[in-house]
Formats: C-alpha cells, structure tokens, sequence
C-alpha cells in the first residue's frame, strides 16, 4: 500500500539536496532544512493516503528542518503528526520543550506551531514513520494536546507500542491492503492516537463509545498475539485481563464479524501451519509445534487441522516441504 515517491539513489547527487528539501516540503510540511551539501545526502520517502490521514516511511542523511512562523503563516494544513523512530537518534523542539529518541521512540508535535527538529547519524541514514492527522479530527481539546507536544512518548507499552505496531506494519508491508482499506485505516489511526492522547492526559471525555470499542478490539487482538501459546487463553480469560465482562467481549468481536473463540483458534492455527511449513522446523514433532501455540492435545488438534485445512497435519507438513510452490490449500 506504501508507494515510493522519493529516492535519492534515482538522481546525481548534486540534485538530490534541493529535490529534497521541494518534496519533503510539498508532501509533508513546508519547512526550512539545514543539510550539509558535502555530506553525500541520501534519503528516500514513501507514502500511503489513509483518507484524510496519511502515513509516510523515510530514511534520510543526517539533517535539520525548522518550520517558522513565517512559514505557519504562508501556509499551515493545521496537522498533528506522530512520529514513529525506527533508527537513528533524532530529536524536536517545540511549545518550549526539548526531546531526543532513540529507536521505538514516539513524539508528537504540530503544524501550526512553530518547531526545530534534527538527526545527526554520521555517515549512514536515519529511518523514521511518520503520521499525519487534521487537527479537526483528533476529539481532543487542543490546549490538552499542546501539553502532550516535544514530549518522548514510549513506542513498547501500552497505547503507544499498539500505535507503534500499527505504523511499522503499513511501513513494511506486512498486510495485503487495497486502496479502499484507506479510510478504514485512517480510522484506525486516529482511534489509536486519540487513545494515546487521552491516556497520557488521563481523560478521555473526547472519546467517542465507537472509538473506544474499536481500540479495545485492537488492543484485545494485540493481547491475543502474545498470549496464543497459552492452552488456558479463552474468551474469560481475555475478558478479565481486560477488565470488561464476556458479553461486552463478544459485543465487541461481533462488530468486526468474528467470534472471540473463532480469532484465537484462526491464529493458533496460522502459526501452526506457517511452523510446519518451515524447513528451519522440519525436525520438530508436530505434536511439539501444536503445544507451542496452544494446541497441548494431539488427538484434539489433529480433528481442528482437519477440518480446518481439509488434510492432516502431518500430510500439510509433507506437501509443504517437498512442494513449496504449491498453493496453500493443495498443501
């Protein structure tokens, strides 16, 4: 979903400093930059429309940008932006704060205020993913949000690493996404940075049930993926980890067209097949693989393969070995 705009290996290199600076002002935000033209400037940008949001994945040589207010003045799409640090230190400057990150680092800053972000990696590149939402969208009273501004917020925990997830995988492309998931996307987006907002400020008055119900099904689901190698993970135990009552659970899946029990015992059975696919596991018993996602009766997980793949587990494994170009349903 993530499609190139920018990279800088595509120009000689005298050009690639002011190509630079014209795309990433034109496609993110008009700033000023400060870039050393006799440092060999490298950089790269791609971009996906999420609807009114976007997402972009960069890597860039070692710079500075500042966004005036003179330029806040020319021309300001009043946005908040979240940035995701992927590599490389970097750190920003704004609403009188100060702060450097280092990898699954977030922070949070605007448009529409002044700001002097830099990175200074040497010789290699930094890497970053950045998004962007309208200021109108975010049901978060702005001088709330101006608190939260040039402060580093954890990418590992919480709302933050669900965000962090989130934006690591459209950089990376870990999901077959259409042009029409966009807007769903966007939406996802912004109920994850309105949840983060409203958790580092401790009120979340703005949230609407809708978005709150669609961040506990993400949260849930991330809950879920961590906890698949459990044999006692079952819709009550995802209930009271999560504090909320089984219906209220169930209500919540049924949104999304699914059953709690159905998603646990899907993904259990992905990480199965993809594991008994793996030449690196080959000599592993089945059995084996099954316990570690889950599955601790092998008689019980023989009949959910089954009917679930339409062959045994070990004939999949067979198949799958010996005739790796074959589509996973003749496997």
């Amino acid at each position: 979903m993530m499609e190139k705009v920018f990279d800088s290996d595509d120009l000689p290199s005298a050009e690639r400093i002011d190509a630079w600076c014209e795309l990433a002002s034109g496609t993110l935000t008009p700033s000023a930059f400060t870039i050393d033209r006799g440092s060999g400037f490298r950089a790269s940008l791609r971009a996906a429309d999420l609807g009114a949001a976007q997402v972009t994945a960069m890597t860039y040589s070692s710079l500075e940008s500042r966004r005036t207010p003179r330029l806040i003045r020319r021309s300001d799409p009043e946005l908040y932006a979240v940035g995701l640090i992927v590599r490389g230190r970097q750190g920003i400057r704004q609403a009188g704060r100060e702060t450097v990150l280092d990898a699954s680092g977030l922070v949070l800053y605007s448009t529409f205020r002044p700001f002097h972000s830099w990175v200074d990696v040497g010789e290699g590149t930094a890497a970053s993913v950045l998004a962007q939402v309208p200021r109108a969208l975010l049901p978060v009273p702005p001088d709330k949000v101006g608190r939260l501004l040039a402060t580093p917020l954890s990418g590992q925990e919480g709302f933050g690493a669900l965000l962090a997830h989130f934006l690591t995988h459209l950089a990376t492309g870990a999901g077959s996404y259409r042009p029409a998931d966009g807007p769903r996307l966007g939406l996802v987006l912004l109920d994850l940075l309105t949840a983060l907002t409203a958790h580092h400020l401790d009120d979340d008055t703005g949230i609407s049930p809708e978005s709150r119900r669609r961040t506990l099904y993400l949260r849930v689901r991330s809950f879920i993926h961590q906890h698949l190698g459990d044999p006692d993970l079952t819709p009550e135990t995802v209930a009271a980890a999560h504090h909320i009552s089984l219906r209220y659970l169930q209500r919540v899946f049924q949104s999304q067209g699914q059953t709690v029990a159905g998603y646990i015992r899907h993904q259990r059975l992905e990480h199965v097949r993809r594991d008994l696919a793996d030449p690196a596991l080959a000599g592993s018993p089945i059995h084996a693989i099954a316990g570690r996602w889950g599955f601790p009766h092998p008689a019980a997980f023989t009949r959910t393969f089954h009917a679930a793949f339409g062959t045994t587990p070990r004939d999949y494994r067979h198949h799958a070995l010996t005739d790796p170009g074959a589509p996973p349903a003749q496997r």
